[in-house]
């Protein structure tokens, strides 16, 4: 009796058991959900092809256009300026910049100057009996002869004969010999050829002065230069007198130059070409880091746009009915952020914005918003 007991409970478990995963088994099945479409939202607007100005950038430091060094040619103690001779101090055109005591130098000159005096003299009984014509220019000359001021020129001589005698006699071996003395006496003064300002000063007062050494550096502040360089590709374009738009980095301050010079010569290095602006401008300073902007041509039949919408170098994503499509472009000109196009017909609607992820026949909604902001996704069943 126990052993059939047992033997019914044993069916009977097993009979329950397969039921039940049966059942288990039956109601394990989830439904499936139903994927969620996803539309994204861009930023894109026709575009209407036109005449696209080419603007090269580009950035250099300013530089002085009128500069020069100062070294002397003479030696002796410098003895005084007409202001303090320092860096930053500006003078005025005819402004001595340098006085070197040249006392010594001086007296010699006007002992050269007295010994010419006396040759000219020693000359006039020959003139009264051999030459009696030239007599009266030769005096008029001495009368007018001045020590303390320059020599004046030699009266002029027609005759060949008094020309040989005043030769013979050195009178026009002396005479040049002491412009020469005067002509180095002047280069004891060195005075301001422009108003500007001192950029450089290596001497002060009373320090003695060497024949060849350098005493400081002069510049013009009214007029500047900016030194671009240019790639080969547009050197043919640009022209002298075309403006040119400077800006100061991280300034609203905005300058106009126009082109002075443009080297003939290519950088074999860099295949760059330099062209130079001339600026103006009351705060403007040498060195000053400026940006321009060189308009070399005009693309007509084009279009701007970003750089990040270009696919491939060849190719820009455009909407069609809703739906992303790749159409191929002509690229004309690369800048850092733009570039400017050919190829797009008119009414053509282009991205604003580049999409993460795009591709051709991906499914859009185009965002009526003037500005792009950034992209979003919306969500339909």
């Amino acid at each position: 009796m126990r052993k059939l007991i047992l033997y019914g409970l044993g069916v009977a478990i097993l009979v329950i058991a397969f039921f039940g995963s049966k059942y288990l088994i039956d109601n394990n099945t989830k439904e499936k959900p139903e994927i969620a479409k996803i539309i994204k939202t861009v930023f894109a607007e026709p575009v209407t092809n036109s005449t696209v100005p080419i603007v090269i950038p580009a950035n250099g430091t300013l530089q002085a256009k009128n500069r020069f060094e100062l070294y002397s040619e003479v030696q002796g103690v410098f003895q005084g300026s007409a202001n303090d001779f320092k860096a930053g101090q500006p003078y005025s055109k005819g402004q001595a910049l340098i006085r070197i005591n040249a006392a010594e130098y001086y007296a010699s000159v006007q002992a050269s100057k007295s010994e010419f005096y006396n040759l000219v003299t020693s000359l006039m009984p020959d003139f009264r009996l051999d030459y009696p014509d030239s007599f009266s220019k030769w005096q008029t000359y001495l009368d007018n002869f001045d020590v303390n001021k320059s020599v004046p020129a030699l009266p002029e001589i027609t005759s060949d004969k008094v020309k040989y005698f005043v030769t013979g006699r050195g009178v026009y071996a002396a005479y040049y010999n002491l412009k020469n003395l005067e002509q180095r006496l002047g280069k004891y003064n060195i005075y301001a050829p422009y108003s500007g300002i001192l950029t450089e000063a290596l001497v002060t007062k009373g320090t003695l002065i060497r024949q060849g050494q350098k005493l400081g550096e002069y510049i013009d502040t009214s007029v500047f230069e900016l030194e671009l360089a240019i790639g080969k590709t547009f050197s043919d374009l640009l022209k002298l007198g075309e403006k040119v738009e400077l800006s100061v980095p991280q300034s609203s301050k905005t300058y106009t130059g126009t082109v002075s010079r443009v080297n003939g010569r290519i950088d074999p290095d860099t295949q760059t070409i330099k062209v130079f602006v001339e600026v103006k401008g009351d705060d403007l300073k040498e060195g000053m880091y400026l940006e321009a902007q060189l308009e070399a041509r005009e693309q007509t039949n084009a279009i701007k746009i970003s750089r990040k919408l270009l696919v491939d170098e060849s190719e820009i994503f455009i909407v069609r009915d809703s739906i992303l499509d790749l159409i191929k472009v002509e690229p004309v000109y690369f800048s850092p952020k733009e570039v400017v196009v050919q190829g797009v017909p008119d009414g053509t609607v282009v991205l604003l914005k580049s999409i993460p992820g795009a591709y051709a026949g991906m499914l859009v909604k185009v965002n009526r918003d003037s500005a792009p902001a950034s992209n979003e996704t919306e969500t339909t069943e």
